[in-house]
């Protein structure tokens, strides 16, 4: 493909006007932006990209082309999507997910009240991959247990919030986690591997700073989760055996063995263990009193592939047992689609490589471009006010700069998700700050100082960044 030089100002003006036209968009549509207006912008920024293109005689085939071969570098992240939407509704009926709350909620004690919060929300949002269900389920519930306790609400947001979001970071079934390897070009266990190089020292300093919290507080009551864990044992049966299934993927992952096949193990043995051990379960969801081969298939086909909903006494619990399954990741295959839409045109036009070259130019050293990244991010995520978007656009402007520097993509990814989601719910007007502030009823003015973990992780990875620790190369060809 023939090269077309074009200025800085020109390469920048597809980047501006789409990050002015998501700042509206979020603006007008909050929490639903996901839905479907942030992917038309990004199509629209595609076309302001085609635009100029045009003006620098490009063709349409050539950016076709470049398009073409953006969505073919993305197959397999959206293979990987569409398993761990399976993973997670298979975890769910299987009662895998349950067992993990169940148990977690059984180490909190007054004395360790702050730092079990937030190992509490770290175990739950790690086996549910969001931090927004964690915060809406069991967040509310300890925000109310610290009431009774008498600690500062903002403490316990803070505690909830960063264990939430140490979850939801590291997840397989987390959308963030599957969408900034898919924008730095990396893949989804090895940027998991790499991330918890900067996360796990930024949780520990966390837990230590917490702890410390705890000897400041006078705790007089107690701690009462026997509501909760009744009504999970109302409608499952817990037991240690369901743990099996996530350490035989954990086995998966540390032997290096291909994302799809460790995500459709873990899926079918989840199955399996649905119908040894959940059969009340698997009858109620399907309305019948005797449990049928077909019964049975469709119960978890349904939980596989559609939305899965398992209702408890408790209402806390209601968001906490809903699953989309492979259906409910269609929302951010969607976004990825357009986000490589976007990009492949930027691309064709010689925009991103233009933009590469002027921060290869600007960054001198390789402290300089992560320190870039994280600025970008952040910028984004003040802008823009989605968390989607500070990965998705400054995963596309840097991921060129990133190889030209001979940085293997999971340093990208690593930094996208240190700098741009969690930092998301720091913000006020960002849809995640505006999101737990309202889900928890404490103001991020309250809670911004106690989300250590949040405010921790970009200074992290750019520690790690200055004195070189752990910044993967690329692999020689040949190699």
């Amino acid at each position: 493909m023939k090269k077309t030089e074009i200025s800085l100002t020109l390469a920048l003006v597809p980047i501006v006007l789409l990050v002015l036209l998501l700042s509206f968009n979020v603006s007008v549509f909050g929490d639903d932006a996901l839905g479907g207006s942030n992917q038309f912008i990004l199509l629209m920024g595609a076309a302001i990209a085609a635009i100029v293109g045009f003006v620098k005689k490009i063709s349409y085939e050539s950016m076709l082309q470049r398009v073409t071969e953006n969505l073919k570098s993305v197959t397999g992240a959206i293979l990987i999507l569409l398993f761990v939407g399976a993973l997670a509704g298979a975890w769910l009926i299987s009662g895998i997910i349950p067992a993990m709350i169940y148990y977690g909620l059984q180490i909190l004690h007054p004395g360790i009240f702050l730092p079990a919060c937030i190992v509490i929300c770290a175990i739950i949002s790690l086996a549910t991959g969001s931090s927004w269900t964690t915060s809406a389920t069991v967040g509310i519930a300890l925000i109310g247990i610290g009431k009774a306790l008498e600690i500062p609400v903002g403490m316990v947001a803070g505690a909830v919030i960063s264990g939430a979001y140490f979850g939801d970071k590291l997840s397989p079934l987390s959308d963030t986690t599957n969408l900034a390897p898919a924008m730095a070009g990396g893949e989804l266990f090895s940027h998991i591997r790499y991330m918890t190089y900067t996360t796990f020292p930024s949780i520990l300093v966390t837990l230590v700073v917490f702890s410390v919290l705890s000897f400041t507080q006078t705790s007089q009551g107690t701690a009462d989760t026997a509501v909760l864990m009744a009504a999970i044992e109302e409608k499952f049966t817990i037991n240690l055996w369901l743990f099996l299934v996530p350490l035989t993927v954990i086995f998966l992952i540390v032997k290096k063995s291909a994302p799809l096949v460790a995500l459709l193990i873990g899926t079918l043995l989840a199955a399996v263990f649905a119908l040894l051990f959940q059969r009340n379960l698997l009858m109620e969801l399907t309305e019948t009193n005797q449990l049928t081969l077909n019964d049975a298939y469709r119960a978890l086909l349904n939980a596989i592939t559609r939305d899965t909903q398992i209702e408890t006494s408790n209402s806390l619990l209601y968001d906490l047992f809903s699953s989309g399954g492979m259906q409910g990741m269609l929302g951010t295959i969607w976004l990825i689609i357009c986000a490589m839409v976007f990009g492949g045109v930027m691309d064709a036009i010689g925009a991103l490589s233009k933009i590469s070259n002027a921060l290869l130019g600007w960054a001198k050293s390789t402290f300089q471009l992560f320190a870039s990244t994280v600025a970008s991010c952040l910028t984004i995520n003040l802008t823009a006010s989605d968390q989607y978007l500070s990965i998705v656009i400054p995963g596309k402007m840097f991921s060129k700069a990133y190889k030209d520097r001979n940085l293997a993509p999971e340093n990208l990814s690593r930094t996208l998700e240190d700098s741009g989601t969690v930092t998301s719910v720091l913000i006020p007007w960002n849809t995640c700050g505006a999101y737990q502030s309202g889900v928890l009823g404490v103001g991020v003015g309250e809670y911004f100082v106690y989300a250590v973990f949040n405010w921790l992780s970009p200074i992290m990875t750019l520690i790690f960044a200055a004195f070189r620790i752990k910044i993967k190369a690329l692999k020689e060809p040949n190699s």
